[in-house]
């Protein structure tokens, strides 16, 4: 009889449950748990669709690419649920370089075109490359150099996900040659040849 008397009481007891969500109020600074909350009375459908992806993005650039971020910035929807997302336009030649994401694995989805990609593993520097097809899909793990290649001469398109509101972001060549990393020490930690170096960063906006 007192289990049932205790089972009824839970029943009976109010809910108390987190918060389904948590649109962001971008006024305020974030922090490392994410933004303050709109008061969930002033939210509407409207708030969970971002349309920012619909159009291509300007690949008129030095890569032939665009990346359009679709992060809690632009996206308040998306803050406190540990996920982000961008778009990826990859012209005719066109390149998004060596890098990395510290902080989140990337699925990367086609939505046109075909696109060249791989990534290096940091134990054995292995590396894996596959070209990916509309409709495909490709896994980069957290944390791996990869990259993303038009892996046909028509404009190519695809979305990436992130499982990190904040995925972190190293570019290879920006990180040696965009910057004031002196000369001398690039050419000697990566056995370039300084004419090599300096060239890149007058491309890239490098000093030193």
């Amino acid at each position: 009889m007192l289990h049932i008397l205790f089972l009824f009481a839970l029943v009976l007891a109010p809910a108390s449950h987190a918060a389904d969500f948590c649109v962001a109020k971008l006024k305020g600074a974030g922090g490392v748990s994410g933004y303050a909350c709109r008061d969930p009375a002033m939210v509407t459908a409207a708030d969970f669709v971002f349309k920012g992806i619909v159009s291509s993005g300007n690949t008129t650039n030095i890569i032939n690419a665009a990346v359009t971020p679709v992060f809690v910035q632009q996206f308040p929807a998306l803050n406190g649920l540990g996920l982000s997302t961008a778009r990826l336009d990859l012209a005719p030649g066109g390149v998004i370089p060596l890098h990395t994401h510290p902080a989140a694995n990337e699925i990367l989805v086609v939505t046109s075109g075909v696109i060249k990609a791989g990534f290096i593993t940091s134990s054995s520097n292995k590396v894996y490359i596959a070209t990916v097809k509309k409709g495909e899909v490709m896994v980069f793990p957290q944390g791996l150099l990869h990259f993303q290649i038009n892996g046909g001469g028509v404009p190519a398109s695809a979305v990436v996900t992130f499982n990190s509101p904040e995925p972190g972001l190293q570019i290879l060549d920006f990180a040696l040659f965009a910057n004031d990393f002196p000369t001398e020490l690039v050419t000697g930690t990566t056995f370039l040849d300084s004419a090599v170096v300096k060239k890149l960063k007058g491309v890239l906006g490098g000093t030193n």
